[in-house]
């Protein structure tokens, strides 16, 4: 299928054309600014489908409003229809096409020509109203005060917050996508209004603080929880607009005569990571745990876990090593240490149930 993106240099175009090169049986045509209209008619001709994402929302003179989003469109339904065929046109709008603006006017009359083409020859449009999209390769300092955050915040610069109680409506640009694409091969005669999900709201003021929290999570190596929803699109959205040199940071790193110490990373809920070296011979441990719980992986080297029941007695022993992975984990009530008992080094990954707290450390020294 050739599907022809009209603002395929854009933000959402960009995004488009590279998950569409992603998959099998797509071939992208791209139109833009510097193109002519016949180019446009060129690709309109052999196109199996179009996304019209190009547009005008901060011309230097309002009458471009008009020309880049109202006169385009006409000139592409026209084109379109010219054709005699049912092109599938998918048609970006904005939330802002029922107010009486100029540009809220332009856009409500893009859609006006694509239902004028639906309606006079029953090709499949369908109209997608977007309130702000954001996410990788948006531009900053534009339209997009996500974009201007997070690149501003990633680069040491200044934002300004005019009214923090202010509600945003966002969507994630990779759900942008996701829904066009799944929408190109399905679409039927006709217009339809096509609909985002999910659509995530939040204040300004909440906005800024999330993405500082981002920056802040470096030093105090506590992740935010970035696994899901909007503060995971968040985050990946921040982290696009770090310059290489920012790529890399350093961590703590906390050494003495038995080897090193090095926390990596720390969750609010859920733990935290770290890893350790021990020289041979030498024995790390000897304490219990009441309620902290551990996880322990060997990734290089020899090991051997020891274990002492602080009630019974009972004693066990487990041997590991790099050579297959095992997770040794701590139990309650269970005194605990580990040696290594190689020739090399001994690498050890480490899980703990709970951020390390200096006033209540839950650790008790006793031998085993």
């Amino acid at each position: 299928m050739r599907v022809l993106i009209t603002g395929s240099k854009g933000f959402i175009g960009r995004n488009l054309a590279v998950r569409l090169g992603e998959l099998d049986g797509y071939d992208v045509l791209g139109f833009d600014k510097e193109n002519s209209l016949g180019d446009l008619r060129q690709a309109v001709e052999v196109a199996d489908a179009v996304v019209h994402l190009a547009g005008v929302n901060r011309p230097l003179d309002v009458k471009e409003f008009a020309q880049g989003n109202a006169d385009l469109t006409v000139q592409l339904c026209k084109l379109i229809g010219a054709t005699r065929r049912k092109i599938p046109l998918i048609l970006s709008s904005s939330i802002q096409a029922d107010q009486a603006n100029p540009y809220g006017k332009s856009k409500r009359a893009a859609e006006e020509a694509a239902e004028h083409l639906a309606s006079r020859t029953a090709n499949p449009v369908t109209i997608y109203r977007l309130p702000n999209v954001f996410g990788k390769w948006c531009r900053p300092n534009y339209n997009s005060v996500v974009a201007t955050f997070c690149h501003n915040i990633a680069n040491d610069l200044p934002i300004q917050i005019n009214d923090p109680v202010a509600q945003l409506s966002l969507v994630y640009v990779d759900d942008v996508v996701t829904e066009f694409i799944a929408l190109i091969g399905r679409m039927t005669s006709g217009v339809q209004q096509g609909h985002v999900e999910p659509v995530h709201r939040i204040f300004l003021g909440e906005l800024a603080a999330q993405i500082e929290a981002f920056k802040n999570c470096r030093s105090s190596l506590i992740s935010e929880r970035v696994g899901s929803g909007l503060i995971r699109a968040l985050y990946a959205t921040y982290v696009s607009y770090l310059p290489p040199p920012r790529f890399v940071y350093d961590l703590p790193r906390h050494g003495d005569e038995r080897g090193v110490f090095v926390e990596m990373l720390k969750t609010q809920d859920s733990g935290q990571f770290s890893f350790f070296t021990a020289h041979s011979g030498i024995t790390r441990g000897g304490h219990y745990h009441h309620t902290k719980t551990e996880k322990f992986l060997v990734i290089k080297g020899e090991a051997r876990f020891g274990f002492r029941h602080i009630l019974t007695n009972e004693r066990y022993e487990v041997f590991t090593s790099g050579d297959r992975p095992q997770v040794v984990e701590t139990v309650p009530g269970w005194t605990h240490d580990i040696t290594n008992i190689g020739q090399e080094e001994m690498v050890v990954m480490l899980w703990a149930n709970e951020i390390f707290d200096r006033d209540r450390p839950d650790t008790t020294a006793s031998k085993v």
